[in-house]
């Protein structure tokens, strides 16, 4: 196991504010709860399969609730006598994506699942939840679990090389990003370093992250694998790799992911990290993007800085598509008749909590997508996947494009505030 100069040191600081409510509660270490999510398109089982103590919380010690309401599904910790909320996060699943498609209506199946919050103290209450169809929460398991269980494994990290790309901050007033290398031999690891360090500069020079150059840390862990590459289906191309990534998720040829979800925290645990991002040593075009699951997209196309920044805005802020043109394995994945949660979309059942506010008295509503209304905050029809009903607040965006322009006005605010979120 390597050890980063300084990082002990840093980890055993933690801010004057919020300080006593931290401590009260938590260690620095990491509690790690793995489960199953099984069902159909109609029904949601879990299935508890273990948990273990990893190294490093690197989540802000001041903000343990979550204050987004963002994600499919979260879980919340609650202290031993199940009145006091003291951590929770919002998230999606790639199953929950699969609950939306033709095959989940005729066929079960299970997905991996991990969900990690600060090692605690003492006797809690974890409980998991799932957003119904209209958008409210429901309760679909909870167990207590005591800090002291002699199942809660205690094991030796992997032995796979890493290092700090970027940035020389304390992880707890930090947004830490891990880069984990999929696809790559070991012969192979100097191209995915300089190949993470190219798209450290991509995120660094886009608004907001650009604003915040001593508050990023990125980090990179060499996950070794037999093959080069990732599996092709469509094309029978299988290989060999450390992740287990596939093109050709729920039959789209471009949708590149994995549901190896268990091996992906395994690497991810060797650092401090806040989120993570599969860089995929691949030539074609693709990548995937699943709230607080992680961001995955391929190295070696002409277009993967933008897809990069698209896929990340999915993986970090759960910034939602903005694009309705493109073929999607879902049906009807946005009710109309339910404001959807992510930040850049509406269906107008309550604009009011999005962006209007920003919209110029002068400017129609919808807004027509007309030149003259370009870099313009309106409402203009035709996102989520869906031409009708639907709305976003720009002509164009990093959530709807691979164009020259970044990211909308409403996107780059949405992205501000969950760095915000992290760095205190």
């Amino acid at each position: 196991m390597k050890i980063f100069p300084g990082l002990l040191l840093l980890l055993s600081f933690i801010p004057l504010q919020g300080q006593i409510v931290y401590e009260k509660y938590f260690t620095d270490k990491v509690l790690r709860f793995d489960f199953m999510l099984a069902g159909n398109s109609s029904e949601t089982l879990v299935y508890p399969v273990g948990m273990k103590e990893e190294q490093y919380f690197a989540g802000s010690r001041q903000n343990l609730v979550d204050p987004f309401g963002y994600g499919n599904f979260k879980y919340e910790v609650f202290d031993s006598t199940g009145s006091v909320l003291i951590y929770s996060r919002g998230f999606c699943t790639l199953f929950q994506e699969w609950q939306t498609t033709e095959e989940a209506r005729n066929t079960n199946r299970s997905f991996y699942e991990v969900a990690t919050m600060p090692f605690p103290k003492n006797k809690i209450r974890f409980v998991l939840s799932i957003r119904e169809k209209n958008g409210n929460f429901s309760r679909i398991y909870e167990t207590a679990i005591d800090p002291n269980d002699f199942y809660i494994r205690k094991e030796k990290p992997l032995d796979t090389n890493f290092s700090r790309i970027y940035g020389k901050s304390d992880p707890a007033v930090s947004v830490d990003l891990v880069f984990i290398a999929e696809g790559y031999r070991a012969d192979e690891m100097d191209k995915f370093r300089d190949e993470v360090k190219k798209l450290t500069d991509v995120l660094m020079a886009e608004p907001p992250f650009s604003e915040y150059p001593d508050k990023i840390n990125i980090w990179a862990v060499e996950a070794v694998s037999q093959d080069s590459g990732t599996d092709v289906p469509g094309e029978r191309i299988y290989v060999n790799t450390a992740l287990n990534s596939t093109f050709y998720t729920f039959g789209t040829d471009r949708y590149l992911t994995t549901t190896d979800i268990k091996a992906v925290n395994d690497f991810a645990s060797l650092v401090p990290h806040d989120n993570i991002i599969v860089l995929v040593n691949s030539n074609r075009y693709g990548g995937g993007g699943v709230y607080n699951y992680y961001s995955g997209l391929t190295a070696g196309h002409k277009l993967s800085p933008m897809v990069f920044m698209h896929e990340f805005g999915h993986g970090f802020a759960g910034l939602g598509d903005e694009y309705y043109t493109s073929d999607v394995a879902y049906d009807e994945f946005y009710p109309l008749n339910v404001e959807p949660w992510e930040p850049n979309i509406t269906t107008l059942v309550n604009f009011e909590s999005k962006w209007k506010n920003l919209i110029s008295k002068d400017t129609p509503l919808p807004t027509p997508a007309e030149e003259r209304f370009n870099n313009t905050i309106g409402l203009f029809e035709g996102a989520g996947y869906s031409a009708k009903g639907i709305y976003r607040a720009e002509t164009d965006c990093r959530m709807k494009s691979n164009g020259p322009r970044g990211f909308c006005t409403v996107c780059r605010e949405a992205l501000r505030k969950m760095i915000e979120y992290y760095i205190k």
